[in-house]
């Protein structure tokens, strides 16, 4: 059953986001990472419905995914039909808990999506610690999530809207609307909904699901101390997903490649 105390229980990202197109902009980022690491097989961190997990999988890696969402995970096997035995692997839980769920070590790790400001200090440190351990020496990580210090600087207190078409309703539109506001000086209130928009009905414009989510806005200094304590050098730092440089006050994300530089 679904965790009803998630706070994206209801709201469905695969129905949210252009997953195809983001997908193909990032690959070849991705790809490049990748292609030194240690080993073929890549931890995605905080999978959500698995639409990275899927793709690795079809570009030919061992591929698993872990979330500690059940509504996340439960989606995310859903769709396991399409690519049978040999598709990816699913695991429910927290990374900490990753000794307990299973015996493998990988070649890399992904983390997209905003996933790590979920984690307060103590818990992130905790959870990198036990992730460096899961990794081969050398294995990879990416990281990617807001670039806070640009919403910070800026005083930034949206994200830009994503319009997708309503796949049950002829002519209508799914708005995905992401709010922030400062929360002191190391969080943000974080308000996820979504709008259905439906111009020839009444009313025309509907919330569909709303949330409210308080989230450790980390930043490139703290995030950066936080992965060599655990084990991690970093290798570089970027702005977006397709490799660009990154600019405190202008980039929209915070990705940071690192690699397990601890030895067993």
């Amino acid at each position: 059953m679904p965790d009803p105390d998630s706070p994206y229980s209801r709201l469905n990202y695969r129905r949210l986001i252009a997953w195809p197109a983001r997908i193909e902009r990032e690959w070849p980022f991705l790809a490049t990472t990748l292609a030194s690491a240690p080993a073929a097989n890549v931890l995605d961190v905080g999978c959500g419905t698995g639409e990275h997990t899927r793709h690795l999988a079809s570009r030919g890696f061992r591929a698993v995914g872990i979330d500690r969402s059940e509504a996340q995970i439960d989606e995310a096997e859903s769709y396991q039909r399409e690519f049978g035995e040999l598709g990816p692997e699913f695991l429910l839980g927290d990374v900490a808990e990753l000794p307990r769920l299973t015996d493998e070590r990988f070649g890399a790790a992904l983390c997209l999506g905003n996933v790590l400001p979920h984690l307060e200090d103590h818990d992130l440190a905790t959870s990198l610690e036990v992730l460096a351990t899961r990794l081969l020496p050398g294995g990879r990580f990416v990281v990617q999530l807001i670039n806070y210090e640009r919403v910070f600087t800026r005083k930034i207190r949206s994200l830009p809207i994503n319009f997708r078409d309503d796949p049950d309703t002829a002519g209508a539109e799914i708005a995905f609307v992401r709010l922030m506001t400062r929360d002191g000086e190391r969080h943000v209130r974080f308000y996820p909904l979504t709008l259905a928009v439906r111009p020839d009905q009444e009313p025309p414009i509907e919330l569909e699901a709303a949330k409210e989510v308080r989230l450790r806005a980390w930043r490139r200094t703290e995030l950066s101390a936080v992965l060599e304590r655990a084990g991690f050098e970093i290798d570089s730092v970027h702005g977006d997903m397709v490799g660009g440089p990154y600019a405190a006050e202008d980039s929209p994300d915070l990705v940071v490649v690192a690699r397990r530089s601890r030895a067993d």
